[in-house]
């Protein structure tokens, strides 16, 4: 039997998470060949079957549940040293990792981005704007900012900054009249996002407009809306800053939403993760 090594455990811990080798390919960056080769290849060293694979994908086998309890403790205190030492070293200089929302990272973050990049250009920063959450604790990203609140411990966290919102359309879009709609076309969030309150304040102010476009991205709905498509319910930076759109006053706004930053305990001495932190609070909350 082969010795588990390092570098097994991430194979094993991202087929276990994602529940497909497609998937945890893409988190680690691996094609789905690859995966599989190094699947058969640790199950063969330590002698388990560790996977039941089933029409839905990956299933831990009860010798694979034991190891992946194992296996994330290891994982933790990696992570927990990788992360102390990144924060006792100096110097600002390597890469930090960001995620947020798309638009907020095109129209609120960017300027300070540029800004960051001119007064330090030996840092790298890497901007995540997909909609997947990122774990601040495996160092998936650096600092975080979304509109859920952080609960987690190890993260230390405040609001940013409060959004407000406003129901926009073409300039050439006819006003639209609060308690009817009927007539107007609506593009909302997607129905995995259904819940947001800006969709619920929407469809009660227009009960009778009728959805013509769903997406989770706010660019696009600013887009769809700019062309056109319909009257959408978009975060005001962005709305005022989307050419030919213009707001339309209902007699009520939407509801507002608080935008949260975090970055990990352990990374709280880091220099260029406290020379980022500092200009974004003072740019955006300023803001």
């Amino acid at each position: 039997m082969r010795t588990l090594e390092w570098n097994d455990l991430p194979i094993f811990l991202a087929i276990a998470r994602e529940g497909t080798l497609g998937a945890a390919a893409r988190r680690l960056k691996q094609t789905q060949p690859t995966m599989g080769r190094r699947l058969r290849a640790l199950e063969e060293a330590v002698g388990l079957v560790l996977f039941q694979r089933t029409s839905d994908g990956f299933v831990l086998t009860d010798e694979g549940e034991a190891m992946f309890a194992h296996a994330v403790r290891m994982e933790e205190e990696a992570l927990s040293m990788q992360r102390k030492l990144a924060g006792s070293v100096g110097g600002l200089e390597g890469l930090l990792r960001v995620s947020c929302s798309d638009w907020f990272g095109a129209t609120m973050l960017s300027p300070v981005l540029a800004e960051f990049a001119q007064l330090h250009p030996k840092v790298t920063v890497e901007l995540l704007t997909d909609p997947r959450l990122y774990s601040l604790a495996r160092r998936e990203a650096d600092i975080v900012m979304r509109i859920a609140p952080f609960d987690e411990p190890e993260v230390i966290a405040r609001k940013l900054v409060t959004i407000p919102y406003g129901l926009y359309a073409r300039s050439d879009h006819p006003n639209a009249r609060r308690g009817d709609g009927a007539g107007c076309p609506l593009i909302l969030m997607d129905t995995a996002f259904g819940g947001m309150p800006d969709v619920a304040w929407v469809t009660r102010a227009l009960p009778n407009a009728t959805i013509v476009c769903r997406s989770n991205s706010r660019e696009i709905q600013a887009r769809l809306c700019a062309l056109g498509a319909g009257l959408a319910v978009l975060p005001r930076p962005l709305g005022d800053a989307t050419a030919g759109l213009r707001l339309i006053d209902l007699g009520e706004q939407p509801p507002s939403r608080d935008t949260w930053i975090g970055y990990h305990r352990d990374l709280k001495r880091l220099p260029r993760l406290r020379a980022l932190l500092n200009l974004i609070l003072k740019r955006i909350t300023r803001g």
